[in-house]
């Protein structure tokens, strides 16, 4: 066990060398950007009096950086709780470390997570952050989301979502992943499709606020509001991508393609879907956190929201990843980034770099005028 600081926290923890499900209560410090980020996006949301719902809170930590980080008037309470009889002694360990007494206000329950959540009256946020699939949760989490209320929803599994085990994707989330340059992205999107489907069986639609991919997990942040017509425009979004690994052609289509084979080269094409084809981010709460994210010192958050700021400016679904471009089409040499995206611009096209992927570009340029680009540039 070791005392750390995380944020304004101060927590006990397990120490492994390798972090995994079989520490007697889990704690990952690598997922501190998850939670600086989780801290910075409640901060920048226009909802104060949350009751916020922590059902695997395994150390707290998460819960206690809410009470010491976030803004007055944020919180209306906060309900700390772990299937885990060691981990529940760890969080009231940790409260008290923090100087944060149990209260009407704060309370930590050691019950099934499921249970946890549809033994209460509701929440207006309730985060689901698991070692692996979020899945055991969504129907609970989505049934006790009050109106307006924020799920955030994490997913490790992206070897299921990113293509790695295909059948274990449409499994789990009614979708065919395609493992390919952009499978990150598509991993993503499938992600927000599950997610949103199990909100639209009770009538609510589920929209992003705040999406991205990091390492190995998925993050989404979803808004939810009340309503059939809500539910049914917002599944009108859901689609498939259509990808020609022989000449890079893509398209997204509302149904799966009709033909295998691709119109520009006649190679067979893949898809994966459905999957959400609409924007990932709200602009106003993304432009928004990076306004908030001013006196903070972590170098990794600010570079992560200031890619997020611009690609969040473009409606595109996927990306071109410069390397496979340049060698599909035999090029010279990859051209910088900037100077790329600043012409792209030139041309009349949106264009920002991506952070699921480095050197990569994200714009609505067709295939055949970004290589045109590429090859002026290298002349």
């Amino acid at each position: 066990m070791k005392t750390m600081q995380e944020g304004k926290a101060i927590i006990k923890a397990y120490a492994a060398g390798t972090v995994s499900k079989d520490m007697p209560v889990f704690y990952n410090p690598v997922m501190k950007l998850n939670r600086d980020i989780t801290v910075l996006l409640l901060n920048s949301i226009d909802k104060k009096n949350m009751q916020i719902a922590l059902p695997l809170a395994a150390t707290g930590v998460r819960g206690i950086r809410f009470m010491l980080e976030l803004k007055k008037g944020k919180i209306k309470s906060i309900s700390f709780n772990d299937n885990s009889t060691e981990a529940v002694k760890l969080i009231k360990a940790n409260l008290r470390l923090n100087k944060i007494k149990l209260s009407k206000k704060i309370s930590v329950t050691n019950l099934d997570a499921n249970l946890f959540i549809l033994n209460s009256k509701g929440f207006g946020y309730i985060d689901i952050d698991p070692f692996g699939s979020p899945n055991f949760l969504l129907d609970s989490a989505v049934k006790r989301l009050g109106r307006e209320g924020i799920l955030a929803v994490t997913a490790t599994d992206t070897g299921a979502l990113c293509g790695s085990y295909k059948n274990a994707c449409l499994r789990k989330y009614s979708g065919k992943p395609l493992r390919n340059e952009f499978c990150h992205e598509t991993g993503l999107r499938i992600l927000i499709s599950k997610v949103q489907s199990a909100g639209a069986q009770y009538d609510k639609a589920l929209i992003p606020i705040f999406s991205y991919s990091k390492e190995h997990y998925f993050r989404v942040f979803f808004k939810c509001i009340k309503g059939k017509k809500k539910a049914d425009e917002l599944m009108k979004n859901d689609g498939y991508i259509v990808h020609c690994s022989s000449c890079l052609f893509r398209k997204t289509t509302k149904d799966i393609f009709n033909s295998n084979k691709c119109p520009v080269c006649g190679s067979k094409v893949d898809y994966a879907g459905k999957l959400w084809l609409s924007q990932l981010w709200d602009k106003k709460l993304v432009n928004g956190m990076c306004k908030n994210i001013k006196n903070l010192k972590d170098k990794e958050l600010v570079k992560l929201l200031g890619i997020i700021k611009k690609e969040s400016k473009i409606s595109s679904v996927g990306f071109y990843d410069l390397a496979k471009v340049v060698k599909h089409n035999k090029l010279k040499s990859v051209p910088k980034k900037d100077l790329l995206i600043s012409e792209i611009k030139k041309a009349g096209f949106k264009a920002a770099e991506t952070h699921i992927r480095p050197n990569s570009v994200r714009s609505g340029i067709e295939l055949k005028e970004l290589t045109k680009i590429i090859k002026k540039i290298n002349q």
